[in-house]
């Protein structure tokens, strides 16, 4: 798919029509940098990719939010959804037929929510599912829409410093495997259910780990054997007691409750003991909660901002979201708690109405002459039958826990092995790519950059070797240029569905050499898309750019005319 037009509207007033063609797609901001008044910053540049995003199902925020800081710009906010701005998107897989996809969303909520395509109207996940059909011809979870074209839409600081490691860094190794075979065109449908077990492998270490704070299995296994033989000791010495038949049905109606009472006990510890450990659980996510002076921060980074201009990500933002993921944590372990507190009542105001039996007929029995050592035995039995109740549920979740452990590490070993069996045909893809990307890299840089696989105990991931032991910036981005584009020539040369285009910010400090060779050289010979933002004065001066210009902003034109 390329990218064919991007408008903006305002009801039936055009605001920005923005045509891509095939090859190099400019857009410049055209700031006059010898006039020290003016900046080249927020003309909308980086926008026109947000906008493409947004259309591709980003939620959007981040085109009048600060990504650094997180501050909203009010004006920009206010006029996307006083005004109902409607962003249109048109994709097409081949300029010359009109087989086009149209995309059109806004900023309104609920039923003024506008999310269409092709002029249907669908759900958020109905939008994320269809786009996936359209475009990749899938209906995987994982991975999701957003991952595999994470790689195509790069202004984002991860993106732009990380060739491969192109998402969030709280995804997991096991995400990235899934993600790494689809790009290779290897069909891994256990890869969700992968996932997933490793989250369970680790939800019941976890509840092990705090089962055995207390009590390991061996220990309550000789807790129990202790208990039952204290019970039998004690069983024997109240069977010696000579009652009379009245007597004996009284303790026999003892015995019903007494049995009553130690089933409600075990219960009772069972829940106590599951919710100790949701609480325990809670409490721990709660300990790592971080809070933390965030002005201090904020003046911490805008000082380095003026020595790292492409600092996007804030520790704010990165402190909001680990403490989101573990409030998102908690409220998971927490909605259990209700019930468990329900049925936890019930079993305590059952348990208080049988011991309130159970001090009746024992007082009726000691009326009746019975000698006072038979209530303590049968206390001490009821003691014995409590304690053996807490530690035969204990033992029975273990026992389960260690039983569920092991058949989700079996599943996850079969899963495991199957991609050991696709080794093979992973290192032959890698090297069918790498004859793009080593020469690619080889006319920019005269250095054969080569992608390489890697195994664990735990997932497959891939690397970028390279010579350079510490690439710089700007050629890290030319490194990324590199990739993407060898990727788009791989797909082609074996079917594999992908997006033609690549949007690529902040190139400003790439090399002029490697720039001139993307310009005259490389991108024209590849079926690509290859759209930058660049700054007037950072342009390449031997190339002339001007047909690549698609949109010319400024601090005097920008891209939405709100200054």
């Amino acid at each position: 798919m390329f990218l064919k037009r991007l408008t903006i509207k305002n009801g039936n007033n055009l605001i920005r029509d923005i045509s891509f063609r095939k090859g190099i797609n400019l857009i410049v901001d055209e700031t006059d940098s010898m006039n020290r008044q003016e900046s080249g910053n927020n003309v909308g540049k980086t926008t026109v990719f947000r906008l493409i995003d947004f259309c591709l199902d980003g939620d959007g925020k981040n085109i009048y939010t600060d990504t650094e800081f997180k501050t909203v710009n009010q004006d920009i906010e206010n006029y996307l959804k006083e005004n109902n701005i409607i962003i249109s998107l048109i994709l097409t897989a081949d300029f010359e037929k009109e087989e086009d996809v149209i995309i059109e969303r806004n900023f309104l909520n609920y039923g003024q929510n506008i999310r269409t395509i092709n002029g249907v109207a669908y759900k958020k996940n109905e939008f994320t599912d269809k786009l996936q059909q359209l475009f990749f011809h899938t209906a995987v979870d994982k991975p999701t829409f957003r991952q595999i074209i994470s790689k195509n839409i790069r202004y984002e600081k991860n993106r732009l410093e990380n060739t491969v490691k192109v998402l969030h860094n709280t995804v997991t190794k096991e995400e990235y495997e899934t993600l790494y075979l689809f790009w290779l065109g290897i069909d891994f449908a256990d890869g969700s259910r992968k996932q997933r077990l490793q989250n369970l492998i680790k939800i019941e270490e976890n509840f092990q780990k705090e089962i055995k704070k207390s009590n390991d299995l061996p220990k309550i296994v000789q807790a129990l054997s202790v208990i039952d033989s204290n019970i039998q000791e004690l069983s024997i010495k109240k069977d010696n007691f000579q009652l009379n038949d009245n007597f004996q049905s009284d303790i026999e109606e003892l015995n019903q409750i007494n049995f009553r009472i130690s089933q409600l006990s075990t219960n009772i510890s069972r829940l106590e003991i599951r919710k100790d450990l949701i609480e325990e659980s809670v409490e721990t996510n709660n300990r790592q909660k971080t809070t933390i002076d965030t002005n201090v921060v904020k003046q911490l980074y805008e000082e380095a901002r003026l020595l790292m201009p492409t600092i996007q990500k804030t520790f704010e933002e990165t402190l909001a979201f680990h403490n989101q993921m573990i409030q998102e944590k908690n409220v998971f372990l927490a909605k259990e708690l209700p019930s468990l507190e329900v049925s936890l009542n019930k079993d305590k105001s059952d348990l208080n109405v049988l011991l309130i039996e159970e001090r009746s007929i024992s007082a009726k029995l000691k009326k009746m002459g019975v000698i006072e050592g038979l209530q303590t035995i049968i206390t001490d039995m009821n003691v014995q039958f409590e304690r053996k109740g807490t530690f035969e549920e204990q033992k029975r979740l273990l026992i389960e826990s260690i039983d569920r452990l092991s058949e989700y590490r079996q599943e996850l070993a079969v899963i495991n092995s199957g991609i050991v069996d696709k080794q093979q045909l992973i290192s032959n893809r890698i090297k069918k790519f790498n004859i793009y990307f080593s020469k690619l890299s080889k006319e920019l840089y005269d250095e054969e950059f080569i992608l390489v696989d890697e195994y664990s105990d735990r997932a497959m991931s891939l690397k970028v070797d390279t010579t350079s032991t510490n690439p710089g910036t700007g050629k890290k981005k030319g490194q990324i240029a590199a990739f993407d584009l060898a990727y788009i020539q791989f797909a082609d040369a074996l079917g594999i569905d992908c997006m033609h285009f690549i949007l690529q910010d902040q190139l400003e400090t790439v090399h002029t050499n490697q720039l001139s060779s993307l310009f005259t050289q490389i991108v024209d010979n590849i079926n690509c898309q290859y759209v930058m933002t660049m700054l007037k004065d950072s342009l390449p001066t031997d190339v002339d750019t001007t047909p690549y210009i698609i949109l010319k902003l400024s601090q005097r034109d920008k891209l939405f005319g709100v200054r």
